[in-house]
């Protein structure tokens, strides 16, 4: 993949009034946590002072940023808005009028794109779920049917439907799907030259979630926000829809099933999380866009975050103390030679290169990436494995080192080794926080496939590696 140009200027901690100590501790803290990270990238005074990826995640790639795409979403809703296609105050009903159901509850019609936005429609909990469970073929419709157990307008709840039905709304008035509506009048303009985005079976895009962005794409629309939705000297965004959509509209409490975490109640805006210092968009297993106008400062991490509970505030205890009060020339250098040398852990062991094994999978397990019974070989090549996964997938990977193959047209990297009488790999997702470790024991004929962390559009392996990207073919 051919890496795109630079996005935003670079500069040194030092020169930008930031401590490299202070971002060396951030990232001790979060090693000390156990906080998995794929990327960190700091832009102080619209420059990246510190930047990194761990391997095998590269600067080059997109990751999926899951409910981070909402704030993408918002900015289609304001521009659509701008153009004066779309009002906060447009209900549902009007809009999607093929999408509501009959005997529709009163609630229902009542609910408009203010409250869509702020996530104030009434449901007592997310209702994606029974939305696709009442009907799976007509997501927006299945959302008006859910009961409503509060008014509109009084409480916060968390619900992912609320921002699927705004990407249908603006793809009515605009005329353009959303992806193609952000290619044009954002991504594009920006320099950002690589969106993926996952869909369901009719196609749409899932806009509350699937949006696949570079580390600096994300921090470079970070920017953007900060400086009002001026970029250069356009005006991308309308600096009052930024303004409206990042302060606080409603209060929030902390969500069922959430790790406790006190910037979760600090309020909710237009699909943004409001924090103890500025706001932020967020994605689950720890995409973060942090956006600190205080300190003119946006902080992105990717990764596959566990616990939750550690940032922003790892953030706000060791980064916001080293702001303006900047370290010497060397610190900087040593923070730069971390950043370039970060990695996940490789898998230890022998190559063994004349031992191959065929096994079945043990599916016992809810985090399976493969079918109850599937087969599975490892095959030795040239410095590594050829893994064959089921009838489908087939995967390289290699032995001290990660090899990428693209089995089903999207990348994975694998790396494997024999240790202990078992073979072990671990197959990561690229594009995503996730990867999949195999274990295979040939002394039994048995092996896992398991996630370490599972998607949240389901286990199944294939779906997460077939292009176009289509996880949830089972609905629309």
């Amino acid at each position: 993949m051919s890496a795109q140009p630079a996005l935003l200027p670079r500069s040194t901690p030092a020169a930008a009034g930031v401590s490299s100590r202070a971002i060396g501790a951030l990232l001790d803290r979060l090693e000390e946590r156990s906080v998995e990270l794929h990327s960190i990238m700091v832009v102080r005074h619209g420059h990246v002072v510190a930047e990194g990826w761990w391997a095998p995640y590269t600067a080059e790639r997109p990751h999926l940023l899951y409910s981070l795409t909402k704030s993408f979403t918002s900015i289609a809703v304001g521009l659509a808005i701008a153009d004066g296609r779309l009002s906060l105050t447009d209900r549902v009903v009007d809009i999607l009028p093929d999408h509501v159901p009959p005997q529709v509850p009163e609630q229902a019609r009542r609910i408009t794109v203010h409250h869509l936005l702020s996530m104030t429609v009434g449901h007592a909990d997310d209702s994606l779920t029974e939305a696709w469970q009442l009907e799976p073929h007509d997501l927006v419709k299945g959302f008006l049917r859910v009961p409503f157990t509060e008014p509109e307008g009084t409480r916060h709840t968390y619900d992912n439907a609320t921002t699927y039905v705004l990407a249908r709304m603006v793809e009515r008035v605009t005329g353009r799907d959303l992806p193609g509506y952000l290619d044009e009048r954002l991504f594009r303009p920006l320099g950002v030259d690589h969106a993926e985005w996952d869909r369901v079976a009719t196609g749409a895009a899932f806009g509350f979630h699937g949006l696949h962005l570079t580390t600096e794409a994300v921090a470079a629309f970070g920017e953007l926000l900060l400086r009002g939705g001026v970029h250069g000297d356009r005006q991308l965004i309308p600096r009052e829809w930024v303004e409206v959509a990042t302060r606080r509209h409603v209060d929030t409490a902390q969500v069922d099933g959430w790790s406790a975490n006190p910037d979760i109640l600090c309020g909710y805006g237009y699909q943004f999380w409001m924090t103890r210092h500025g706001y932020r968009g967020a994605g689950a297993f720890g995409q973060q866009c942090l956006v600190i106008p205080e300190h003119d400062l946006v902080v992105v991490l990717t990764g596959a975050e566990s616990p939750e509970t550690e940032t922003p505030g790892a953030l706000w205890d060791c980064l916001l103390p080293g702001m303006d009060d900047p370290a010497t020339s060397e610190d900087d250098e040593l923070l730069a030679e971390r950043l370039r040398n970060l990695s996940l852990p490789k898998i230890h062991g022998t190559a063994d290169p004349s031992r191959s094994a065929v096994a079945t999978i043990d599916a016992s397990t809810p985090e399976s990436a493969l079918a109850e019974g599937s087969t599975v070989a490892v095959e030795p090549v040239e410095d590594g494995w050829l893994l064959r996964l089921g009838d489908s997938i087939k995967v390289a990977a290699g032995h001290g080192t990660w090899r990428e193959s693209s089995p089903l047209g999207r990348p994975v990297v694998a790396m494997g080794a024999w240790r202990d009488g078992l073979f072990v790999a671990d197959l990561y997702n690229i594009t995503t926080p996730h990867r999949v470790r195999l274990e295979i024991d040939p002394g039994v004929g048995k092996a896992t496939a398991t996630w370490a962390t599972m998607p949240l559009t389901g286990p199944i392996l294939e779906r997460h590696l077939r292009s176009p990207l289509m996880t949830r073919p089972d609905v629309a």
